[in-house]
């Protein structure tokens, strides 16, 4: 009775008890592992330096663009009506006045087009057309920044990623660990700088095809009233 007493006794000292066990497993089963997207940008290298500089410069020259060409696009909508009734009533005075005090793309083209007025239509339509070109360039001027940072963003994204790999696999030559754990987390931090190279480039190209879908709303624009004035050019004078 008393062998079994013993029995008894270090079976209860060596068993280890259910809840122990099972804290033990969940403590270790789910850790929280949090990463902030800050601490995840920092960890891509020197190389997310210029990635910050370049996606800074993308949003400045989208925004500063898009003011520009809004502003270009907006014109009153009487401007042309009342155009034709100066120059109907041959009182080209008033049209030029008006051309004048409207800063508009538009304005300035049909202010060119009625200085010329009393030349041949043909002379009228390439004055005014230069100007309508020299319009445009002012429109697209440093939209030609979106499109170099949409095509060298992914590349230094990219450049970082491959700096990164080979730095993790020289570290590896040198300390011979190639466990899992190691190569995994060497790559997928430097791969930080590819996703981030690819983000902004992609926004870049967004902003500038935007820029120039808004751009050609404006030359249609400009068109449009490039024709209309032909037009009341070649309508019989009141």
């Amino acid at each position: 009775m008393l062998l079994g007493l013993v029995t008894l006794l270090q079976d209860s000292l060596l068993q280890p008890k259910a809840d122990t066990v099972a804290g033990g497993v969940s403590q270790i089963a789910s850790p929280e592992q949090t990463l902030r997207l800050w601490d995840l940008l920092m960890k891509g290298g020197v190389l997310m330096i210029p990635l910050g500089i370049l996606s800074v410069i993308a949003v400045f020259a989208f925004v500063e663009r898009y003011l520009t060409i809004a502003k270009a696009g907006k014109l009153e909508d009487n401007f042309m009506p009342m155009i034709r009734d100066h120059i109907s009533s041959g009182n080209i005075v008033a049209a030029r006045s008006l051309s004048k005090n409207t800063n508009s793309p538009i304005a300035r083209m049909i202010d060119k087009g009625i200085q010329r007025i009393g030349k041949p239509i043909d002379s009228i339509e390439k004055s005014m057309e230069n100007v309508g070109k020299l319009e445009i360039y002012k429109m697209e001027k440093n939209l030609v920044i979106l499109s170099i940072i949409a095509g060298i963003a992914p590349m230094f994204g990219f450049l970082g990623t491959i700096a990164g790999m080979i730095q993790t696999f020289y570290n590896i030559s040198l300390t011979s660990d190639i466990t899992l754990g190691t190569i995994a987390g060497g790559i997928y931090v430097k791969m930080v700088t590819s996703a981030s190279g690819l983000i902004i480039g992609l926004v870049a190209f967004i902003g500038y095809s935007f820029l120039n879908a808004q751009i050609d709303k404006v030359i249609n624009k400009m068109e449009g009233a490039s024709s209309e004035f032909i037009d009341i050019l070649q309508e019989p004078t009141r």
